[in-house]
């Protein structure tokens, strides 16, 4: 038997569901429609709502404490995919009140990841981003003195003025 080849780069497409045809209004399939009307007849159908969380952990890059808040920092080269930064929104949502996640962006205008084009030519930026989901970001020049090591700070403005 001959072994089939895979092209690099290629993937192989998903499987799709099956779609039933002749489902009745408010079921998901006629086996459950069956149940219903059979073995589950005295059972509510589709009565009840569950919220639920899928429980993750973030570990922040840096964490420090400023006055009475707790920054938590987080040093970003660039997002690769919507993944990525939507787990950062979840993670705002759970934070205690005290707590800040805040972005240190490499290239705060660099584009987002699968970002449109607008009208101008433009993407929307990382910078942007952030700002619309309430985000405080930085750049590393522009990060508050009272966050960094001055002296280090200092010595590479001189290094870099006097290049």
């Amino acid at each position: 038997m001959k072994k089939k080849r895979i092209r690099k780069g290629y993937r192989k497409p998903r499987v799709k569901r099956p779609v039933e045809k002749n489902i009745p209004p408010s079921y998901d399939s006629n086996w459950e429609h069956e149940l219903h009307n059979g073995l589950l007849k005295k059972w509510n159908h589709h009565t009840k709502e569950v919220a639920y969380i899928i429980e993750h952990v973030y570990e922040p890059d840096f964490v420090r404490i400023i006055g009475n808040q707790i920054i938590l920092l987080e040093a970003k080269g660039r997002f690769w995919d919507f993944a990525e930064y939507s787990k950062y929104v979840w993670v705002k949502k759970a934070l205690p009140p005290n707590t800040s996640l805040v972005f240190l962006f490499a290239n705060p205008s660099a584009p987002m990841p699968q970002a449109k084009r607008r009208k101008d030519g433009t993407k929307r930026s990382h910078a942007e981003w952030a700002s619309a989901n309430g985000f405080l970001w930085y750049s590393e020049d522009s990060l508050p003195d009272e966050w960094v090591d001055i002296n280090y700070r200092k010595d590479n403005t001189l290094n870099i003025e006097n290049e």
